[in-house]
């Protein structure tokens, strides 16, 4: 019989297994399974950073449906994409993060890069294991990918050490493992379902919030359908936009605190009481707030607010389940409603106030002003990253998403660097659609290098840097002999200039007249760009009721 290597079939069993992106950075000891991936029909993309590989792969797990890998040399490569792992973690994104490893027999020697990388991945992970057998690596691959995607999805790690990548056996001797097929579908308790539908029935004022465990589980056609029967106002979460359109005339993301605040009943699809949501108590929430919960996780039910009604189950297929219990009720929300003047009555006032920024042709501009070029250059489909901290907020008040799946940010654990990893993965497995990634300049500047990655792959990735010279707000000019204060960047860096260096477009528009024709010609460029647009550093955003980590 033929003998197979543990290289080899390592990417054997992925491939088989559904997983056809591996995200990294090779040496010792990977180099040869790198190879032995593509060769199995896996797209490699070599990055620059192993925490920029990792965000890409658990970006790229979210946005196809099943696990992707993330490759790392052994000891301090392992442990860089941990911040992959955590995020993927609080995100509940799939991903497989592959290490190299010392050899199993140099096992506590202090053999090269050695690490205990199996314990440390644990916390970080749904399943974490070292793989000590060449012939058991199918195994492990199913037990990983099975893990990663079951339940509420996560991500997992195997230990891949050098003699067993390099070892190898006899193919009658290997253990195959059936392919992992797509999780099932649970349902929630019928009589759950009805005290739902009930429940909604006796608000007077009620609220869908959608999030992103609804775009997860590709519950866009239920939920349209149950909100266009039920008429409900829906809030999207923010990767749940485009789950629900957000310029759906239902949608009151334009008066989103007012809405949280004053709903007396809350429909949570996939959606996380935490600090996001402002942990559903008050003064962010009414104090009597009455919940419904979906979701996947039955512990998750009844976190910081008791549920009134829990939906353990797929989203998807919950929905459906609601769906079909509306046959037997002929009800809906009433067009005319007070709740509904209310929201819309904030809803007018949030734009009005935001309105003269919005037309303020000011040299050097505001978020508003650049965000309003921004929106009407768009395309339908495109794939948006944002980041940062108020370009990223500001962006989710202001770019739409009709589509779900086609809004990656900084996500639960609030991440910044992620934002050029997501762009990669998001090219890579949407290379038919428009890619946007509007970021500040601190954000920007976590992975900067991976414009490379864009550039060698010729990747389309059209970036905006919304720079204001400093994390969260610049202090420019300083005074002459003044102290530089610790979150103060170079105000107006070329960023542009980065990657004009490595065979990419750049542009850089002060003035926001110029904004739109710069974008224009971007889109229509070949290749990757980055427009540099400098803001005023002390642009903000509107006056908020409430600070940001109020509960």
């Amino acid at each position: 019989m033929a003998a197979v290597n543990g290289a080899q079939l390592m990417a054997r069993s992925l491939k088989e297994q559904g997983v056809d992106y591996l995200f990294g950075i090779v040496g010792f000891p990977v180099q040869g399974f790198a190879a032995e991936a593509q060769r199995a029909g896996i797209t490699y993309v070599g990055m620059r950073n192993e925490q920029a590989a990792s965000y890409a792969a658990h970006a790229a797990g979210y946005l196809t449906g099943r696990p992707q890998g993330c490759l790392t040399v052994s000891g301090p490569g392992v442990i860089h994409a941990f911040a992959g792992l955590a995020n993927a973690k609080q995100n509940c994104w799939p991903m497989i993060l592959i290490g190299g490893a010392s050899p199993v027999y140099q096992n506590g020697m202090g053999g090269f890069q050695e690490e205990r990388q199996v314990e440390l991945a644990a916390p970080y992970c749904k399943y974490a294991h070292a793989i000590e057998h060449v012939h058991r690596i199918p195994y492990y691959v199913n037990q990983a990918v099975r893990h990663s995607l079951y339940g509420r999805p996560g991500p997992v790690y195997l230990d891949f050490p050098d003699d067993i990548i390099r070892g190898e056996c006899d193919e009658d001797e290997v253990i195959e493992a059936a392919a992992v097929p797509e999780p099932p579908r649970t349902q929630a308790d019928p009589d759950a379902v009805e005290a739902a539908l009930s429940a909604l029935e006796s608000a007077e004022r009620p609220l869908v919030v959608v999030g992103k465990g609804m775009a997860w589980s590709r519950a866009e056609d239920e939920i349209r359908e149950f909100i266009e029967r039920t008429q409900l106002p829906f809030l999207n979460s923010p990767m749940g936009k485009g789950t629900m359109p957000d310029d759906d005339p239902l949608s009151v993301g334009a008066a989103r605190s007012t809405a949280l605040r004053e709903a007396d009943l809350v429909f949570l699809m996939g959606a996380r009481l935490n600090w996001i949501m402002h942990y559903g108590l008050p003064p962010r929430f009414n104090k009597d707030v009455r919940i419904i919960q979906l979701d996947i996780e039955p512990e998750e039910i009844g976190a910081n607010v008791p549920a009134e009604v829990a939906l353990v189950g797929d989203g998807k297929a919950v929905v459906g389940q609601l769906n079909r219990a509306l046959d037997n009720r002929q009800w809906f929300y009433p067009s005319e409603t007070p709740w509904r003047a209310v929201l819309q009555e904030k809803a007018q006032a949030n734009m009005e106030a935001v309105q003269p920024m919005m037309d303020d042709d000011s040299v050097p501009t505001n978020y508003y002003r650049a965000f309003k070029d921004i929106v009407d250059w768009l395309p339908h489909d495109a794939i948006i990253i944002g980041e940062g901290a108020n370009t990223m907020d500001i962006g989710r008040t202001q770019m739409p998403n009709r589509l779900a799946r086609h809004r990656l940010d900084a996500g639960t654990y609030g991440t910044m660097g992620v934002g050029l990893g997501f762009a990669v993965a998001a090219a890579v497995t949407n290379p038919d659609k428009p890619i946007v990634s509007v970021q500040g300049d601190s954000a920007f500047g976590f992975t900067g290098m991976e414009l490379e990655t864009m550039v060698r792959y010729n990747l389309p990735v059209k970036m905006i840097v919304l720079n204001n010279g400093g994390i969260g707000g610049g202090v420019h000019p300083l005074k002459e002999g003044q102290t530089l204060p610790p979150g103060n960047l170079t105000y107006g860096a070329r960023y542009e200039g980065m990657l004009e260096a490595l065979g990419g477009k750049g542009f850089y528009v002060e003035d926001p007249k110029d904004l739109r024709a710069a974008l224009d010609e971007a889109m229509a460029y070949n290749g990757p760009t980055l427009i540099n647009v400098p803001l005023n550093p002390r642009a903000g955003r509107k006056p908020q009721q409430f600070g940001w980590l109020t509960t």
